[in-house]
C-alpha cells in the first residue's frame, strides 16, 4: 500500500511540472489567455461532475503501466472534454487511466469508470450527428428554397413572353387592320377624289362649252346686227340721193338700175333719219320692248333697295347684306326672305331677340365679329329657325357659354376671344354635321371641359383651343379630327393614352407651352399613322424627342433650349422626314451625333439648324441625296471641308437649291471650288456677310 501511494505521489509532481512547463510555452490571445484556459473560466462545455457541478469535469491521463511515458504536444495534460470526432481516442481510453482533476486540488476525486467515459463519448457523438443533420436538414431547406426560386421566376419569365408575345400578336394585328383601315379609306378617298375631279372636269367642260354657246350666239346676233344696219343703209341711201333731187321715189321702178355714184366715206353718210313704215316697223316695236324692259328692271332695283329697313351704313348687294362698322346699337329688323349673308362685325349690338332672324330665314353665314354681345342677351331660340345656316362668326364678344340650340345644319363655329368659362356636356349638342370648331383665347382649361363635350361632334375635323389655360391636352377629343391646335396654353404633359381615340390626326400644334422631352409619354404618338406634321415650337425642350409618330413628315423645334439630336431618333420613321425645323436653338459642335440623321438621308428636303452654336457643318448633310434648303447661317462656323456638305461620290442631278451660311466665321476665300459642287448655282449659296474673327479664344474648337 505504501509502494502505490509512493508512485502515484512522484507520477502527480510529474505531470505537474510538465504541465506548468507547457503552460508557460503556449501561444495566448490578445488578452493573455488561451483559448482552453478561457473557455475553462466561462464555465463552457457539456460534462458535469456526479454530483452536478455546472463547471466541466476536469481529468488527467495518465498512462497504463503497459505504455510508456511520451512528449505530449502543446495542449498539456489537462484538457476539457469536448466532442470526438473520430474513433482513435476510443482506443485511446483502453491504454490510459482516465482521472478526473478537481477544481480544488484539497479535494480529491475519483476517476470516471469505462462506462461513463463511454456515454459521454456516446453522447457527444450523438450532439455531434445531431448537428451534423440539423446543418444537412438546413442546406436541403435551402436547396429546396433556391429550386422553388429559380422554379417561379422561371414560370414568371415564362408569363412575361406569353404576355409579351401575345401583346406584340396584337400589336401586330392591330397595326394591320390599321393599316388595312388606313388603305381602305385612302382608296376610298382617292375614289372620291377622283370621282369629284372628274366631276369638276365635267362640270368645267359644260361650263366652258356653254360659255362658248354663249359668245358663239353673241357673236351670231352683233354680226346679225350689223348686218341689218347695212343693209338698211344701203337701202336708204339711194332714196336720200333721189330725194335730194327732187324726183319721185316711190314711182321709180328701175331705181337699183340707175348708174353708180361716187361711193362716200361711211362717217359721211347721214343718220337715217325718215324711215318708211314698211321698213321701220318691225324696229320700233324691238325698241320699244327693250325700253320697257329696262324700265322694269330700273324699277325692280329701286324696290330691292327700299325694301328690308335697311339702316344708314348698310350695304346690300344680290343676296348679302354688309352693315360693318356702322356703329348699330340693336340687331336691325330686316325682312329680305332671299338673304344668303349677313355681316354686322365691328358694332356695339349687346342683344339677339327671340324674332331676329324671322324675316330672313334662309341666312347661310352670319358675321357677328366685334360686338358686346353677352350670354344674358342671346335669347335661347334666337338661331333656332334656321334651318340653312352653315357657317357662324361670334369672334371678340363677351359670351361665357357656348349659345344653346344652334341649327344642326351649322358647319363652322368661331368663339374666339370671348370669356367662355367651360363647356358642359351639351355645349355642342345635335351639332353632327359641325367640320370647323375655334375657341381661342378663353377661360378654358382641363377642368372645365367635360369629357363628354366633344362627343356629338361626330364630323369635326378642325380643332382650335389656343390661348386658354389647359395644362393637359383634353379629354375625348372626337375620333374624325384631323388636326388639333393648343398653342400658347400651360400643357406640361401628353400621356400615353390622350390620342388613343384620334386615329386620324394629321397635324398636332402645340407651340408656346410649358413641355419638355421627360413628360411626353413613349407611347403618347408613335404608333400613329397619320400624324404627319407636329410643332413643338417654343418649348423646354433640350433633346430632339425620342418615339416620335412613325409617319411625321413635318417637325418644328424652333425656340427651343435643345442641345442635342440623339442619335437614331429619326430612324423609326416611314417614309421618312423631310421637313426639320431646330433654328434658335443650343446646338453646338457635341450635340450632333454621326448618327443623329439617320434614317432621313434619302428623304430631308429642308432642314434649318440656324441661330445655333454650331462649330463645324454636322455630320451627315453630305448623305442627304434628296435636300433642296439647308440653312446653316449664324452659327460659328469657321471652315467648309470639301465633303462636308456635297458627296462627291454622289453621280445623281444637283439637288440643292438654297444654301445660307452667311454671319458665321468663315473666310470664302479659303472654300474649295468642289465645297459647293451638289448646288444648283453659284447664286444659292449665301455667304455674305460674315462675321469678323476677332475673339477666336470665346469659339469653341
Amino acid at each position: 500500500m505504501r509502494w502505490w501511494l509512493m508512485m502515484a505521489s512522484l507520477w502527480l509532481l510529474v505531470v505537474t511540472t510538465i504541465q506548468d512547463t507547457q503552460t508557460r510555452s503556449r501561444p495566448r490571445n490578445q488578452d493573455g489567455e488561451t483559448r482552453r484556459g478561457k473557455r475553462r473560466r466561462e464555465g463552457q462545455g457539456h460534462l458535469q461532475t456526479r454530483t452536478g457541478r455546472s463547471r466541466p469535469l476536469k481529468i488527467r491521463l495518465v498512462p497504463s503501466p503497459s505504455v510508456p511515458v511520451e512528449p505530449r504536444d502543446n495542449q498539456g495534460d489537462t484538457l476539457f472534454l469536448q466532442s470526438y470526432k473520430n474513433q482513435n481516442l476510443q482506443e485511446q481510453h483502453s491504454s490510459y487511466n482516465i482521472i478526473p482533476v478537481p477544481s480544488d486540488p484539497s479535494k480529491p476525486e475519483s476517476p470516471l469508470t469505462p462506462e461513463e467515459i463511454q456515454r459521454i463519448l456516446w453522447r457527444e457523438e450523438e450532439e455531434h450527428r445531431e448537428e451534423e443533420e440539423r446543418l444537412r436538414k438546413k442546406d436541403e431547406a435551402r436547396k429546396k428554397r433556391r429550386k422553388q426560386r429559380k422554379e417561379q421566376e422561371d414560370k414568371q419569365r415564362k408569363i412575361v413572353e406569353e404576355t409579351r408575345r401575345q401583346e406584340e400578336e396584337a400589336r401586330r394585328l392591330q397595326v394591320e387592320k390599321e393599316e388595312e383601315e388606313w388603305r381602305r379609306q385612302m382608296e376610298e378617298s382617292k375614289r372620291q377624289d377622283d370621282e369629284r375631279r372628274r366631276q369638276e372636269e365635267e362640270d368645267r367642260r359644260r361650263k366652258e362649252a356653254a360659255e362658248r354657246e354663249a359668245r358663239e350666239k353673241e357673236r351670231k346676233l352683233e354680226e346679225e346686227r350689223r348686218r341689218h344696219e347695212e343693209i338698211l343703209r344701203e337701202e336708204l341711201l339711194p332714196l336720200l340721193e333721189e330725194a335730194a333731187e327732187g324726183e319721185e321715189v316711190w314711182l321709180r321702178g328701175d331705181v337699183f338700175q340707175m348708174p353708180p355714184k361716187e361711193p362716200e366715206e361711211p362717217d359721211l353718210i347721214p343718220a337715217p333719219i325718215p324711215r318708211p313704215p314698211d321698213v321701220t316697223e318691225d324696229e320700233l316695236k324691238e325698241v320699244k320692248a327693250e325700253e320697257l324692259e329696262e324700265e322694269e328692271d330700273e324699277m325692280e332695283e329701286v324696290v330691292i333697295v327700299n325694301r328690308g329697313g335697311l339702316p344708314p351704313g348698310c350695304d346690300i348687294s344680290d343676296v348679302t347684306v354688309t352693315c360693318e362698322n356702322a356703329k348699330l346699337l340693336h340687331f336691325p329688323p330686316l325682312s329680305i326672305p332671299e338673304l344668303k349673308s349677313l355681316s354686322l362685325e365691328g358694332n356695339d349690338i349687346s342683344s339677339i331677340p327671340a324674332a331676329a332672324f324671322n324675316g330672313i330665314p334662309n341666312l347661310e353665314w352670319i358675321n357677328l365679329k366685334k360686338n358686346k354681345l353677352t350670354s344674358a342677351g342671346i335669347d335661347p331660340k334666337a338661331f333656332k329657325g334656321l334651318k340653312m345656316l352653315s357657317r357662324l362668326y361670334l369672334d371678340g364678344n363677351l359670351l361665357e357659354a357656348v349659345p344653346s340650340d344652334l341649327p344642326p345644319t351649322l358647319q363652322e363655329l368661331k368663339i374666339n376671344e370671348n370669356r367662355l368659362r367651360g363647356i358642359d356636356e351639351n355645349s355642342f349638342q345635335d351639332l353632327s354635321n359641325l367640320v370647323i370648331l375655334e375657341l381661342e383665347g378663353n377661360l378654358l382649361s382641363e377642368g372645365n371641359v367635360d369629357p363628354l363635350a366633344f362627343a356629338p361632334l361626330i364630323q369635326l375635323s378642325y380643332l382650335r383651343l389656343g390661348r386658354n389655360h389647359f395644362r393637359t391636352i383634353p379629354q375625348g377629343l372626337p375620333a374624325t379630327l384631323l388636326e388639333l391646335h393648343l398653342d400658347n396654353n400651360l400643357i406640361e404633359e401628353i400621356s400615353g393614352t390622350v390620342f388613343n381615340q384620334t386615329r386620324s390626326l394629321n397635324v398636332i400644334s402645340l407651340r408656346h407651352n410649358r413641355l419638355d422631352e421627360l413628360r411626353i409619354a413613349p407611347l403618347a404618338w408613335i404608333n400613329h399613322r397619320n400624324i404627319e406634321s407636329i410643332d413643338l415650337s417654343h418649348n423646354d425642350l433640350y433633346l430632339v424627342p425620342s418615339y416620335l409618330p412613325r409617319s411625321l413628315v413635318h417637325l418644328v423645334l424652333v425656340g427651343n433650349n435643345i442641345e442635342r439630336i440623339p442619335g437614331y431618333v429619326f430612324a423609326h420613321m416611314e417614309p421618312g422626314l423631310e421637313y426639320l425645323y431646330l433654328s434658335y436653338n443650343k446646338l453646338d459642335g457635341e450635340g450632333i451625333e454621326p448618327e443623329s440623321f439617320f434614317g432621313s438621308y434619302q428623304s430631308m428636303v429642308e432642314l434649318c439648324l440656324d441661330h445655333n452654336q454650331l462649330v463645324n457643318v454636322p455630320s451627315g448633310i453630305n448623305e442627304m441625296t434628296n435636300i433642296h434648303f439647308l440653312r446653316l447661317n449664324n452659327n460659328r462656323i469657321r471652315s467648309i471641308p470639301d465633303e462636308s456638305i456635297c458627296d462627291p461620290n454622289h453621280s445623281g442631278d444637283s439637288t440643292l437649291v438654297a444654301l445660307r451660311l452667311e454671319n458665321n466665321y468663315i473666310d470664302p476665300q479659303k472654300i474649295s471650288p468642289t465645297a459647293f459642287s451638289c448646288v444648283r448655282s453659284s447664286s444659292s449659296v449665301t455667304l455674305k456677310p460674315q462675321k469678323s474673327d476677332r475673339s477666336p479664344h470665346k469659339i469653341k474648337h
